[in-house]
């Protein structure tokens, strides 16, 4: 009727090829991922495949911050299959596979001791294990006598070996970590466990141990699921064998008569067993729930689950248990009887070295790096603020570390500038641990070396010369530009006008011949300046008129004063920006890199406006000279250069120009680099408690008039844009006020406006009562 049981791999796999030739349902609980149900028609897993704890696995491994694990599996069929997925979901979770050490089952005992002290020589400290337990139990009784079952080390056993713990010397399990498939522990499955353990007892006296997994579980299950299939196919008990063939012995059984109508309704079962759901989809027993366990000796205990659409939660509930990492397993025993998690790396590992920190021996600013060699003991001493930085933080690191500084010259020993790229490259080699320099982090750096996150921010801008501003007699006009000072006349004189129809019938100051009240207009207008006017106004219109008028004066007077203050003390510069100097025809220079080249080849095509200038000095030089005599207008660099340069050459240049930035500064270490994160997370401590502010001082000064002089903003004259707001307001209010001035007018005049009279006499005729004094209001 079925195949039940072939349990190893190997055997499964001779076994399908059988049932597919006689079709005959295989019903195994081999769960290496290379025996797929989707090739065979007639195989079907009862039990879960074991790449379905890879992202079990790596979710534990994420959960206590653990960037790099070691894979140590049985050199077999069933070993090699968890291989392909446990790593793809390890990447998946930030965590790298730094080593993947294979255990023969036929390996002897001091093989597996020699393996096993290569690995304690490595850094990494989290292990992966994936073994049956025959191999395992000789491997963690070697892993005892190699050291490893103490305190920084991490052991995390795959299923099926963590269902099977049990079957191991117990004196050989110091504290481990494991994910097993979650059975529920219902009375129904105690009643069973019961019973199975009884009888187990009758009839193997000579056992010890007798626990029933989630394995016997599943089996009982797949008797069931059989046993259904068979009824609801209504089969005979006794089966039939089409023979159409003679010859071998397997041909000569021919072909079932059954299997075909089995075998579909194997392969997609649902029933509620002892296991729980259980599911077989596509011929594949569906996983559902890991139970994360604490293993210590004798004991195992629960600490957590894991859900494919929740991940790890303490307890087994919807929801989980929010997003603090420290509530979602209960209480872990390690190795070495503590409660505190692993690092998962040691840098003091039984082959501890010195660290290798490559540094430039030639680089763009001596303030950031300075490298120099005693000839008498050959010691490298190195200074700058980049090495201050460096080794702050690593002295700020919970753990000691011994390091030492490699100075590397460029393959171009002749070359005036240095090259980070061929530097950077040594990290790939394994030549270097870490390279300290004043190095841009760029998308295509971080392809090859992990960066720290900067210590330091940084961009691309513009050095000029500080140039004194030409001395003119119109220098009064420059704050403001014509067609403001336009604008600005024409409401003093509207404003004038407004005040003098508002106050014309009822104020004496406002009355009187031709050309002095025309005199009146401006001379009304102009004194608001100072605010100097003495005329006294009699109209709420006009009080109106003159309280928003005296505020945009205040508004215009206080601007134009502060701009012509900027102008006169603030130096101008001729072009703000190395692209509006280019445009001029000018020169810049900038010390070669393939950042700020980069810049400059994106934004200018013209090439021969570059210069390469290799210090300081010739950046003091060129400046001087200027582009008209063989120097250039203006420098281009990064901001921490530009911060040196202008602290040593205080009032004589500044910043100018729009700011490219960039990912900043960083420390950049081998791709995987455990200390990456650590070193991050001690830049962020030193920003925060005030180290960082005391090592930019010491390198970069207090700010003094060179960083003043480095932010300062260029002056621009003012435009009607810039008072628009203003204009509107001032202009609306005078414009209402003469309406309602003008309609009351009107209407008390109607009489006028209404007779037959022609069009100038009732003009002329309304123009003698506006002159008329009025006596009533």
């Amino acid at each position: 009727m079925a195949i039940f049981g072939p349990q190893t791999s190997i055997q499964a796999d001779f076994v399908i090829d059988i049932g597919d030739k006689v079709k005959v349902p295989i019903i195994s609980p081999a769960t290496s991922p290379s025996l797929s149900p989707r090739e065979s028609p007639y195989f079907i897993r009862s039990s879960w495949c074991s790449a379905s704890q890879g992202k079990a696995i790596a979710a534990i491994v994420k959960n206590f911050d653990w960037r790099e694990v070691v894979l140590v599996y049985e050199d077999t069929t069933y070993g090699i299959g968890l291989l392909p997925f446990l790593s793809e979901d390890l990447l998946q979770s930030n965590a790298l596979v730094s080593n993947m050490t294979s255990i023969s089952p036929s390996a002897e005992n001091d093989h597996i001791l020699e393996r096993l002290f290569e690995l304690k020589k490595m850094q990494t400290r989290v292990f992966v294990v994936h073994m049956l337990p025959p191999v395992a139990s000789r491997f963690f009784k070697m892993a005892w006598r190699a050291g490893m079952m103490e305190e920084g080390y991490a052991w995390i056993t795959a299923d099926a070996l963590t269902s099977l713990l049990d079957s191991l010397d117990p004196e050989t399990i110091e504290a481990m970590q494991g994910v097993k498939a979650y059975s529920p522990r219902s009375s129904e499955v105690q009643n069973f466990t019961g019973r199975w353990r009884k009888r187990l007892r009758q009839e193997n006296p000579e056992l010890e141990r007798l626990e029933l997994n989630a394995f016997g579980l599943w089996a009982y299950d797949s008797i069931e699921a059989l046993a259904e299939s068979v009824e609801r196919v209504g089969v005979d008990a006794s089966p039939r064998f089409k023979n159409t063939a003679r010859g071998t012995d397997l041909e000569a059984i021919g072909t079932s008569n059954s299997g075909p109508k089995l075998a579909p309704l194997l392969r997609n079962f649902t029933s509620q067993g002892l296991s729980g759901d259980f599911m077989i989809k596509n011929g594949e027993l569906q996983a559902s729930v890991f139970e994360i366990m604490n293993v210590v000796g004798t004991g195992a205990n629960t600490v957590g689950f894991w859900r494919k659409n929740q991940g790890i939660s303490k307890r087994l509930k919807k929801g989980g248990d929010g997003d603090d990492p420290k509530q979602r397993l209960g209480a872990v025993v390690w190795p070495g009887q503590t409660s505190e998690a692993p690092r998962g790396w040691e840098v003091a590992a039984a082959n501890a070295r010195t660290l290798k920190i490559g540094i430039p021996i030639k680089c763009r600013a001596s303030h950031l790096v300075n490298v120099s060699r005693d000839e008498e003991t050959d010691i490298v001493n190195a200074t700058g603020f980049c090495i201050d930085v460096f080794e702050e933080a690593m002295r700020s690191l919970p753990y000691p570390i011994k390091f030492e500084y490699i100075p590397f010259q460029n393959a171009d020993q002749n070359s005036p500038y240095y090259n980070y790229e061929s530097l950077l490259q040594q990290l790939s080699l394994k030549n270097f641990d870490a390279v300290v320099a004043d190095i841009t982090m760029t998308a295509k750096r971080s392809k090859q070396v992990d960066f720290t996150i900067p210590y330091i921010e940084s961009g691309i801008s513009t050095v000029v010369p500080i140039q004194e501003s030409k001395e003119s007699a119109w220098d009064f006009m420059e704050p403001l530009t014509a067609v403001l000072w336009f604008t600005i006349g024409a409401f003093f004189l509207f404003t004038g006008f407004v005040v003098w129809v508002l106050e014309h019938r009822l104020n004496q100051e406002f009355r009187g011949p031709l050309h002095q009240q025309v005199g009146m207009i401006f001379w009304f207008a102009f004194s608001t300046l100072t605010f100097s006017q003495k005329e006294k106004v009699k109209s709420n219109l006009s009080r109106f008129v003159v309280i928003i008028w005296l505020f945009a004066v205040l508004v215009l007077t206080a601007s134009y004063t502060a701009n012509l203050t900027s102008l006169r003390t603030v130096k101008q510069l001729d072009a703000t920006d190395f692209r509006d100097i280019t445009m001029k025809g000018e020169c810049v220079g900038f010390k070669e890199s393939s950042i700020v080249r980069g810049v400059l080849d994106s934004t200018i095509p013209d090439t021969s406006k570059f210069k390469v200038l290799t210090s300081f000095e010739e950046y003091h030089q060129a400046l001087s000279l200027g582009s008209r005599k063989g120097g250039v207008a203006a420098v281009v660099d990064n901001l921490p250069s530009i911060k040196l340069f202008l602290y040593n050459y205080c009032h004589k240049y500044t910043m100018s120009g729009s700011i490219h930035k960039n990912s900043g500064f960083g420390f950049a270490f081998q791709k995987g680099s455990p200390l990456t994160l650590d070193v991050s997370r001690a830049i962020l401590e030193m920003q925060e408690n005030g180290k960082m502010d005391r090592i930019s001082r010491k390198w970069f000064g207090e700010g003094g008039c060179g960083l003043s002089n480095a932010t300062a903003a260029d002056s621009k004259r003012l435009t009607v844009n810039n008072f628009k707001g203003l204009f509107l307001i001032t202009g609306l209010s005078s414009f209402s006020a003469l309406a309602i001035f003008l309609f009351f007018f009107f209407y008390k005049n109607r009489l006028v406006w209404s007779s037959d009279a022609s069009l100038k006499h009732k003009l002329v005729q309304l123009a003698q009562i506006f002159d008329r004094e009025r006596d009533d209001e």
